[in-house]
């Protein structure tokens, strides 16, 4: 099935092409008269126009997949980001190759289905993709794993997490439920930022305190540069984390696999000579990240340890997750960061106001997209036209961690690309890795 392949059901519905003017229409001819193409000459010429239609199309097709599939580096890629000059950002080495314009149509077409409300159909494209473009590529295996966490059916993203570990010899992804569209979720709102150095130590007490104090209503929390904690690190950071989750604020953990790792490479089974904060602020992070079966693994240990009773699991209000920022990326995770909703569907003038609000006083607007499900075609289009806006008034825009079927559509509409009276980088798409 083509990208384009819904505006031809619609002249099909319109009724009948009209005939190319070449093919007579058999009526017309006399009886025994041969038709212009029954001459040898006039089938070479066809050839010939048929050969250069198709070389025209074969360059038009490998040129939009190449635009549109030439990936900035990942929201939380190690990739250098663009320059302030506005050059495109090199590639970071993705791990699959661009996608064939054989490929391109499918993901096209789903993405768009998606944003029409149409998932089932989405969804049967996408797993129909998987033995032809998705044998070499990862991008519809990827839309496939945002589509069911989107709509909360972990056994079926399993069953495909399970075929995609096969099929590329590399760890599955991990469960992380994005918001189901449809449902109740907070607002469109800013964030404040926070992004943590490499030692997690005493010394970060002042920076949970501002947190804490600030009231904001959303918080942004970035633990990806951590590479070693100590005990009262860790007894600092599992209070601000518990008092979070207790208050009605939003929390965005980014990084928090990263921190997880670095936790368990100093926790023994046994060794009852460390603190107990590390262990415990590893059991807070699997459960403000819904992993419940991590968590009672863990909390085994952390008994069998010290002897004592485990806390127990509760499931996480307003908590989600997202990656790490790049760490290159120079004044991206400290700040404020404008959260856009789960759906995003037009007319919404309120999300627009909201977006020139934050736009305001502002050169480097970023947009948080980690908790973004799905954008309607309409939706996407007037966030297209105010992005837009504001990248000719000379601001950068950057939209991360997107999920790829919002990241398909809104590069199939163009955003990311090159704009007339834009400068090349000027809006930048940050699809999340797996």
């Amino acid at each position: 099935m083509g990208l384009f392949s819904f505006l031809k059901r619609k002249n099909d519905d319109a009724g009948a092409m009209p005939a190319p003017p070449y093919a007579a229409p058999p009526e017309t001819r006399l009886r025994g008269e041969p038709s212009r193409l029954g001459t040898e000459a006039e089938r070479e010429r066809q050839r010939e126009i048929a050969r250069a239609t198709a070389a025209k199309i074969d360059e038009i097709e490998l040129a939009f997949a190449s635009d549109m599939f030439s990936d900035e580096p990942a929201w939380g890629s190690t990739a250098r980001h663009p320059a302030s000059s506005g050059a495109l950002p090199e590639p970071d080495g993705l791990p699959e190759p661009a996608a064939t314009p054989a490929g391109a149509p499918v993901v096209d077409e789903s993405a768009i289905l998606y944003a029409n409300g149409q998932a089932a159909a989405a969804e049967q494209l996408l797993l129909e993709a998987l033995t032809t473009f998705g044998r070499h590529g990862r991008l519809p295996w990827w839309m496939l794993f945002d589509l069911y966490q989107a709509d909360g059916r972990e056994q079926a993203f399993e069953s495909v997490a399970i075929d995609y570990a096969s099929h590329f010899e590399t760890s599955p992804p991990a469960w992380k439920p994005l918001p189901a569209a449809g449902h109740e979720h907070p607002a469109a709102t800013v964030a404040l930022a926070e992004a943590f150095d490499t030692s997690l130590d005493a010394a970060i007490a002042p920076r949970l305190k501002r947190i804490l104090d600030v009231s904001a209503s959303t918080v942004h929390l970035d633990f990806g540069k951590i590479r070693q904690v100590d005990a009262d690190g860790a007894a600092c950071l599992l209070a601000a984390l518990q008092t979070l989750r207790a208050s009605e604020r939003e929390l965005v953990l980014a990084g928090a696999d990263v921190l997880m790792a670095t936790l368990r490479t100093g926790l023994t089974i046994g060794l009852r000579a460390i603190s107990q904060a590390p262990w415990l602020l590893l059991l807070e992070l699997l459960l403000l990240t819904g992993r419940e079966k991590e968590f009672e693994e863990t909390a085994m240990d952390y008994c069998v340890t010290y002897e004592v009773s485990p806390p127990s699991f509760e499931v996480p209000r307003r908590v989600s997750t997202a990656a790490a920022a790049p760490q290159t990326s120079a004044g991206a995770a400290q700040g404020e960061r404008f959260m856009l909703p789960a759906t995003i569907s037009a007319p919404d003038s309120t999300l627009m106001a909201a977006i020139d609000a934050y736009a305001d006083r502002r050169d480097t607007l970023v947009l948080d997209c980690s908790r973004l499900a799905r954008a309607d075609y309409a939706g996407a289009s007037l966030l297209q036209a105010r992005l837009e806006a504001h990248a000719r008034a000379g601001k950068r825009v950057e939209l991360r961690e997107l999920n790829h079927l919002v990241a398909s559509l809104l590069r199939l509409l163009g955003i990311g690309h090159g704009v007339a009276g834009l400068e090349a980088g000027a809006i930048v798409l940050y699809p999340h890795r797996y």
